[in-house]
Parts: structure tokens; C-alpha cells; sequence
């Protein structure tokens, strides 16, 4: 009986909020149609504001105190020091030569087989395999220093990830108190985009190894953290009561209850840690981190494809192998944890001989030549790089026109009328209408959070190219939803699509960022289009699988039901699972605008301009330093922006989806 008025009063308000979004949209077009042009803070390129200019001072004073300033002298040069040795040190046992050797200390023949048997080790013999054959990949393709100065500084990083999280996430694991004070640092570190990090660092820390590394570890901390506190806080409560009842002290139950029925799910955090390093390193070539990443800029700079494809393929090998390993480690630890007797004395005999075997490599590698510097024999770097041209070549002759109107009449149609409202209206009235879609969407506090966040980017002095970022964010995130609710769906709805699909999404989302740029240069060039092409592509498989999940994880009963009342697939489609995954679509749509953010920022350097072209010339130019600076803290303000909006629509939808059932 209660179930009708139930359905009006939840679908009175909802009327109410559209008639409030078309209303303001409405107001907002009259007012940019009488106001256009006025008040917009516009700045050029090269110009600055006084605020940039104060930035630039404060790089000034901090370069000319950076050896007298007893906060650098005793704590930040310390940090600076012994980061900069670690990942030297690093450098030297893989990747670069030492103590008057022309070579690094353990050569290629050495490193192949540490890695192949730590894989056997950890995983199984398939993954060993595979893990040798991407390593020696790496090698023919002609990138074996490169790509192993991207593993050192990465294994560093994560080194140092570890040491800090594991720690940190017992604590928030075991401590309420700490999971309160974490949580919201660890949310905002995960909002940030990649390129945030980086700016800041060198401010403190100089470019070069020091600063990437720990931009790197910044960004990787937070998933060993999260996994971690996750794990320990899973913990069954009757094992940790009965581990008490027979008289275990806090410290023996967290080193043998917790941690070990925790280890399947910290090494999973371990996995994510190194993805998200991976990531990082690569980017991290803006501040002269070397490596791959330096490969793929200098490529990207001088619209070199085959080179660029070359070192982004290496990229993806490397990103694999990673994956692939500390994936086998996660399910042989939840293994052993289920049958502790698994490793037998005949495993145990193979795996000492796999580490003789193994340190007599190293010592070759050490002592020999041929061992130690990789052959260059065979070269598949060459055809990989005159394949990819040839490609790149033959898709610009021949689909160049396709290609060309596809992109014009996107950016004319599409980008071009969202962008002109945005930057064209004054920023006054954005500024408020945004806070007024915030309420209506969202809540009382998201328009709070919106207006805070849209003052301080007025601040910044890059508001004209804040707008332009949102913009391409904007309809890209749009895509993004439309792709990941076509596709969710499908796989919702169907198991075999599901095991289909989800591999392919699993692969794409190892891949860092900036491989997605490389093809997607190739069909159209550098332009704002390429990176949000880039952008969709890096961002849908997030949103495809929380779509995905959540149309699966729909009651049966309910489906059944309708089913059986009469209505037909897109009815129960329609009017059923996506009412009913309100709150998931509203989680992707938060997952997609950050991660679709992350990559508009970094396609800056392929033409997207904006924020990210601000963020690199300011690594480039020391009159722009400032301008850069402010413009990574745009890209945090936007962030946080569209981060609070959502998750208030989110909480809001799952306040409707309740009223519903």
C-alpha cells in the first residue's frame, strides 16, 4: 500500500531538480548572450599575473636559500640526499655503470634471470616465462637502458612506498582515530592528477631522480595504505576473539592472525603500488626523470611516432610483467594461506637450484661482457619504429580526410560551442551558476565546496585556461558515461559477454597514461581532440566496470519480477537495473571525470593546451614557473570541484535508489 506514495514523493523532487538544472542552464545562455566577452580574465600565453610573479620570487628566494635555510640545510637537502643515493644506488645495480665500470653491477643476463626466478618464486613457471620474455623483449627492441632505468626508479619508489604505507595502513587498520585523519588525505591524494605532483616537488626538491621519486611515491602510497587498512579491518571477528580467548597479546595477534589472513589483499595493494609508480615514473620524465618516459616526450615533441609507439610498447611490456607477477604472488599467497603444507619438499629442492642457477647468472653477468651488455644483434626496435611510421603514413594519406572531418566537425559541433560558453561568459556568472547546479545536484555543502573552489581558481589567474580544460574534462566525461552505460549494461546483463570484455578492460587499465597518446597522435595529429580521444580511451574501462557491477548486482528476484509482469528487455533495462544502479552510475561518473581530468592535463602535450600546456612550460621556463605552479593548483581546484559534486549526486541518488525499494 506504501509503495505508490513512496514513488510519487521520490519522483516529485526529482522532477523539481530538473525543472532547477534547465532553469539555471537557461539563465546562464541569456546571461552569456547579453554579457558575452566581459569580465572573462583572459590571459595569453606568455603573460603573467602578480601572483605568477610571486611564485617566480618565491622560486627565486628559495633557489638563494636552498644551501643557508636551516628547514632546507637540515631536513629537505637531508631527504633530497638520501633519496637522490637510493635511487642512484638503484640505477647503479641495474641500469647505469659504476665505480669507474662502463656497466652496471648486475647486466642484462643477471637481470633476466633475478626476475624470471623471483616470478617462479612468487608465481609459477608460467609467469617466469613470461616475465624472461618480456625482459629480453625490451632488450631487441633496443631500449634495455632505458627501460631499465624506468624498473629502478620505479622498484625505488615503490621501495619506499612500502616502507611508509604498510606501516601506515596497520595503523588506520587497527585505529578508527587513524582512519579519520587518513582517509581524507588519502582522497585527495588520489584526486590530484598526476601532473600536480610535480611542480611543488621540484620547488623543494630540484628536478631530476630525487623529485621523481618521491612525486612517485606520493602518488603510489595511497593503494598499499587503503589495502592494507582493508585486509586487517576484514580480519573475521570470531577468529580475532577466539585468538584472544587463548591469551594472544595485541602484537601476536596482529604478527600471526591479522596479517597473515591479510596478505593476499596487501599483496593485491603491492600490485596497485606498482602500477600506479609505473605510471608516475613515466611522466615523471618532465622533471628529468630518465627512462622510457624520456623516450616517449622527446618523441611526442617532435611528432615522431615510430619512436614514441617503440617506447610505449616497452612500456606496456613492462607494465605487464609487473602486473602479471605481483598478481601470481596474490593468488599463491591466498593459496598457502588456505593450505600452508602447499610447498613441498620437491618445490623447495627446484627453488634452490633455481637460485643457484640464478646467482651464477649474476656472476656472469658481473664478470663478462657478452653477459653484461645486452647484444644488439638483433634489433626489432628498427621495424617496429618503420612499421609504425609506415602506419602512421598510410593512415594520414588515406584516411586523413576521415579522420580530419571527424575531428572538425567534433570540435565544431561539440567542443567549440561548450568551450565558447565557458570562457566567453563572465566568470561571475559560471562562477554562479555552477554553485546553483551544485545544490541542485548535489547538496547544501558541494555548492558550499564549489564556491570556495571556483574563488580560489579566479586566484590562480588562469581561469580563462581552467575553463578550457573543463570543457574538454566535460564532454570527454560525457562519452565516457555513454560508453561505460552502452557497454556496462551489455556486460551486466550477460556472464559470457562479461568474460569477454573484462580482460581487455584489465589490460587498459595496466597501460600508464601516456601510451594512450601515442596512437591516437597518429590518426589525428596534435590537437585538443587527440587528447580527449586519449582521454576516453584511458578513462571508460574504469567507468564500464562499475556500470558493469553494478547492473549484475541488481536483486534477480526484482528482475524476475518484472520479467514475469510483462516488460520487455529495455523496460526491465529502463525502468528497472538503472534505477536501481543510480548510485553506481553515479560512482562511475565520479570515477570517469577524475580519471578523463588526469589525462586532459597530460594531453597537454599533444595540443590540448590549457592547464597542462601551462604545467609544462613551466618546468621549461623560469619566468613561467610561476604560471605553471598555479596552474597544477587549478588542475587540484577543478579536481576537488567536479570530485565533491558528484559524490553529493551520488549520496543523493542512493537516498532515491532507498525510496524506490
Amino acid at each position: 500500500m506504501t509503495t505508490l506514495p513512496l514513488q510519487r514523493a521520490a519522483a516529485t523532487p526529482r522532477l523539481s531538480r530538473k525543472v532547477g538544472v534547465a532553469g539555471v542552464l537557461a539563465l546562464w545562455l541569456v546571461g552569456f548572450l547579453l554579457l558575452r566577452g566581459r569580465d572573462t580574465l583572459r590571459l595569453a600565453e606568455a603573460d603573467v599575473t602578480p601572483v605568477h610573479q610571486s611564485l617566480n620570487q618565491l622560486n627565486d628566494t628559495v633557489a638563494a636559500n636552498r644551501n643557508s635555510n636551516p628547514l632546507f640545510l637540515y631536513f629537505f637537502n637531508e631527504i633530497r640526499l638520501v633519496v637522490d643515493e637510493l635511487a642512484r644506488g638503484m640505477q647503479a645495480l641495474i641500469s647505469q655503470p659504476v665505480a669507474g665500470r662502463p656497466l652496471p653491477i648486475i647486466g642484462w643476463l643477471g637481470v633476466v634471470a633475478l626476475a624470471a626466478f623471483g616470478a617462479w618464486a612468487l608465481g609459477n613457471l608460467k609467469v617466469a616465462l613470461l616475465t624472461a620474455g618480456g625482459l629480453l623483449f625490451l632488450g631487441f627492441q633496443g631500449l634495455w637502458q632505458e627501460s631499465m632505468d624506468t624498473l629502478a626508479l620505479t622498484m625505488t619508489a615503490v621501495l619506499l612506498s612500502l616502507v611508509v604505507g604498510i606501516p601506515l595502513g596497520i595503523w588506520v587498520g587497527l585505529s578508527r582515530r587513524g582512519e579519520r585523519l587518513l582517509t581524507p588525505v588519502l582522497d585527495f591524494m588520489q584526486t590530484m592528477p598526476t601532473f600536480v605532483y610535480l611542480a611543488p616537488l621540484t620547488l623543494v626538491f630540484l628536478i631530476g631522480p630525487a623529485s621523481a621519486t618521491i612525486a612517485t611515491m606520493v602518488y603510489a602510497v595511497p593503494p598499499v595504505i587503503r589495502l592494507t587498512a582493508h585486509g586487517i579491518r576484514e580480519v573475521p571477528h570470531d577468529t580475532l576473539e577466539a585468538a584472544r580467548s587463548m591469551g594472544s597479546t595485541r602484537g601476536q595477534l596482529l604478527r600471526q592472525v591479522q596479517l597473515p589472513m591479510a596478505k593476499r589483499t596487501m599483496v593485491i595493494g603491492v600490485n596497485q603500488t606498482i602500477m600506479a609508480a609505473l605510471s608516475m615514473v613515466t611522466i615523471a620524465a618532465l622533471i628529468d626523470a630518465p627512462g622510457l618516459g624520456q623516450t616517449v616526450v622527446k618523441s611526442l615533441a617532435t611528432l615522431d611516432v615510430g619512436s614514441s609507439f617503440n617506447a610505449g610498447l616497452a612500456i606496456v611490456v613492462l607494465a605487464i610483467v609487473l602486473d602479471r607477477v605481483t598478481t601470481a604472488a596474490s593468488v599463491r599467497a591466498e593459496r598457502s594461506r588456505r593450505n600452508p603444507s602447499r610447498l613441498g619438499h620437491l618445490r623447495r629442492l627446484w627453488l634452490l637450484l633455481g637460485a643457484a642457477a640464478t646467482a651464477v647468472c649474476v656472476y656472469l653477468s658481473y664478470t663478462y661482457l657478452w653477459a653484461a651488455e645486452f647484444p644488439s644483434q638483433l634489433d626489432l626496435g628498427a621495424p617496429i619504429r618503420r612499421s609504425a611510421d609506415a602506419v602512421s603514413t598510410w593512415v594520414q594519406t588515406n584516411l586523413g580526410s576521415t579522420t580530419g572531418v571527424l575531428k572538425d566537425v567534433f570540435t565544431n559541433v561539440v567542443l567549440n560551442p561548450l568551450q565558447t560558453l565557458l570562457t566567453d561568459s563572465p566568470w561571475w556568472l559560471v562562477a554562479a551558476a555552477i554553485v546553483a547546479l551544485a545544490a541542485i545536484v548535489g547538496s547544501a555543502r558541494a555548492s558550499v565546496t564549489s564556491a570556495i573552489c571556483l574563488g580560489l581558481l579566479v586566484a590562480t589567474g588562469v581561469w580563462s585556461d581552467a575553463m578550457v580544460t573543463l570543457a574538454a574534462t566535460l564532454v570527454a566525461a560525457v562519452v565516457v558515461l555513454l560508453l561505460g552505460l552502452v557497454v556496462g549494461v551489455w556486460m551486466g546483463r550477460s556472464t559470457r559477454v562479461d568474460r569477454v570484455v573484462r580482460p581487455f578492460l584489465d589490460a587498459a587499465q595496466t597501460m600508464p597514461a601516456f601510451v594512450y597518446l601515442v596512437p591516437f597522435l597518429a590518426l589525428f595529429s596534435t590537437s585538443r581532440f587527440t587528447a580527449i580521444v586519449a582521454a576516453v580511451v584511458f578513462a571508460a574501462p574504469v567507468a564500464i566496470k562499475i556500470i558493469g557491477d553494478g547492473i549484475s548486482g541488481v536483486s534477480a528476484t526484482t528482475v524476475e519480477a518484472a520479467t514475469s509482469a510483462g516488460s520487455s528487455r529495455w523496460q526491465i533495462i529502463t525502468k528497472v537495473q538503472l534505477p536501481m544502479s543510480l548510485r553506481t552510475i553515479a560512482l562511475a561518473t565520479n570515477q570517469g571525470l577524475i580519471f578523463v581530468l588526469s589525462m586532459i592535463v597530460v594531453g597537454g602535450l599533444v595540443g590540448a593546451g590549457a592547464l597542462g600546456y601551462d604545467v609544462v612550460q613551466g618546468f621549461r621556463q623560469d619566468r613561467l614557473f610561476g604560471k605553471g605552479l598555479a596552474a597544477g593548483l587549478a588542475v587540484v581546484l577543478l579536481g576537488i570541484l567536479l570530485d565533491r559534486i558528484t559524490q553529493a549526486a551520488a549520496r543523493r541518488a542512493d537516498v532515491v535508489t532507498h525510496a524506490h525499494s
